[in-house]
Parts: C-alpha cells; sequence; structure tokens
C-alpha cells in the first residue's frame, strides 16, 4: 500500500505560484517595476511557472526545435541544449544535427577563451569524477555516444513519454532529471510521436528540487527521502488541484508543476532563512 500524505501547506504553494504568474503578466503587460510587492519575489530570480514561458526555452523554441520539427534527432538536440542550457554558446554551436564534435569542441573553446561563462548554473552539469575539461567531456564522452546511438534511441509511434525517458536515462550524462528536461521540450515539436503520447500531460521525472518542494507542501522536512512511486502518486494528486488554478488553456502539465516545487522551494528557502538563491534579480533582464 502507497504512502498517502497530506497536501497540507497547498494553499501556501498555490499562493506562490499565482503571484510568480502574475509578475509575469504584468510585466508582459508593459507595467513598470516593482511587479509585486513580495521582497523575495522582488529580489532574487524564479523561474516561471509555465517552463515554456523561460527565456531559454523561448530561444530553443524559436531556434532549433520549431524550425526542426519533423527531424527524428530533434531529441539529440535538445539534450545538446540542455546539456548546454546557456544562449551564448548554444548560439555558437548552432543546430547540432548532424554531429560534429570535433568541431563544436573548437567553437565552444573559442568562446570559452574569449571570457564567456559555458554552461548554465540552473542544472548541474559534471564530469562524473572523470579527470577532463568538463566541455570535452560533455561532446566527447556524452554527446557522442548519445549520436552513435540515436537509431535505438529515437521516440517511435505508440511511445509514452515514460518509456523514451527510461531509454534516455541508461546513456551517460542524461540520468533521472537531465533525461526528463530532454522529453519536456521534445513533447512540445509538433512532428514528433511524443507530442501526442498518453501520459503527455501526467509524466515527470523527480529531481532534488522538486523533492524538497514537495517535502515542503506535505510538511515533512524538506530533505526527507521519497521513493519515486510516492513522490509521483503526491504529485498526480497535487496536479489534479492545482489545474486551472490560472484558468490556463492549455492547462498545467506535471513537469511545470515540478518546476514550480522547485522554485517554491527557493522560496521558502529564503523565507525560513535556509539559504539564498544563486541569482539576484535584475529588472531589466529579460523573463
Amino acid at each position: 500500500m502507497k504512502l498517502r500524505l497530506t497536501l497540507k501547506h497547498m494553499d501556501k504553494f498555490h499562493a506562490f505560484i499565482k503571484e510568480r504568474h502574475a509578475i509575469y503578466t504584468r510585466r508582459a503587460a508593459g507595467q513598470h517595476p516593482p511587479w509585486t510587492e513580495d521582497t523575495i519575489l522582488q529580489s532574487y530570480r524564479f523561474c516561471n511557472v509555465f517552463r515554456e514561458l523561460d527565456t531559454v526555452t523561448a530561444w530553443i523554441k524559436e531556434n532549433w526545435r520549431d524550425p526542426n520539427a519533423n527531424d527524428q534527432d530533434l531529441f539529440f538536440a535538445m539534450a545538446v541544449a540542455r546539456l548546454f542550457n546557456r544562449v551564448s554558446t548554444l548560439g555558437v554551436i548552432r543546430y547540432p544535427v548532424p554531429w560534429l564534435p570535433d568541431k563544436v569542441a573548437k567553437k565552444v573553446l573559442a568562446h570559452r577563451d574569449k571570457g564567456n561563462t559555458i554552461f548554465t548554473g540552473a542544472y548541474t552539469v559534471s564530469t562524473n569524477g572523470v579527470s577532463i575539461d568538463k566541455v570535452q567531456y560533455i561532446v566527447h564522452q556524452v554527446l557522442t555516444p548519445l549520436w552513435h546511438n540515436r537509431k535505438a534511441l529515437r521516440p517511435t509511434t505508440g511511445d509514452t513519454l515514460a518509456r523514451f525517458a527510461a531509454r534516455l536515462t541508461e546513456q551517460r550524462g542524461l540520468k533521472g532529471f537531465m533525461a526528463g528536461q530532454v522529453v519536456c521540450d521534445l513533447k512540445y515539436a509538433a512532428g514528433s510521436p511524443l507530442s501526442h503520447a498518453e501520459d503527455w500531460h501526467t509524466f515527470a521525472m523527480s529531481g532534488p528540487g522538486s523533492r524538497r518542494g514537495l517535502n515542503r507542501v506535505v510538511g515533512r522536512d524538506y530533505l526527507a527521502h521519497w521513493r519515486e512511486s510516492v513522490w509521483n502518486d503526491t504529485l498526480q494528486r497535487l496536479l489534479k488541484h492545482t489545474t486551472g488554478l490560472l484558468n490556463e488553456e492549455p492547462p498545467m502539465h506535471a513537469q511545470d508543476l515540478q518546476n514550480c516545487l522547485c522554485e517554491f522551494d527557493k522560496y521558502e528557502r529564503v523565507r525560513l532563512g535556509e539559504g539564498r538563491p544563486r541569482s539576484r534579480f535584475k529588472p531589466l533582464n529579460k523573463e
């Protein structure tokens, strides 16, 4: 029998979602800052409620995903996009299909030599203990094997997001959370078999932030352990109570909700004096 936890602080979580999205709508409408009276939301950067509205996602959509929606290897490009996850770096790489690893490594390293930051701080990307330059590791030991395995990995008709994600997680550098990020991009591609997957609305894979965030919603210690099945069952119950909260169309899906839990954890960390996010919010920056 699965552990069934009470959504003890759901109202507090919903209030966070409403105010964060209100900031986006006020800003999009051309209002002047501050767009909220909440001092925490004024001071630190928080991702949008809907992942599709975030700056990097919007860039990927416009420059890589939509123009190549019918590319059977689009999933590979989305893996490149999320492992670097920085617009300036992706602009240097350009759309990476077909994959030319030596050329990509040379361009990225030259970009870094000019003093540019290569990777985002949003996701944890490491060499997994291998003593090697991180750019070389990602290009040659993560992405190149992924490219070589692409035919076996491509999403096919009838695939669920969960089945496709499971194949990705077997690849080096795409364990768990990162595989979920690739899936979340790919499911919006009109030409992808995943765009009509039966679990399009309900699929999510937990990450450290969303596990902490959901702990806060149910009133447990934020570092309490989750079994993935219990985390997912609790997430699905929370999703039922959150869908329609913003009168959104299409409704929020589980991966949006997962991201909101990550951001809620950041918010509560500040509110409770447990720490601070790395990025301050600068009103002149884009969302």
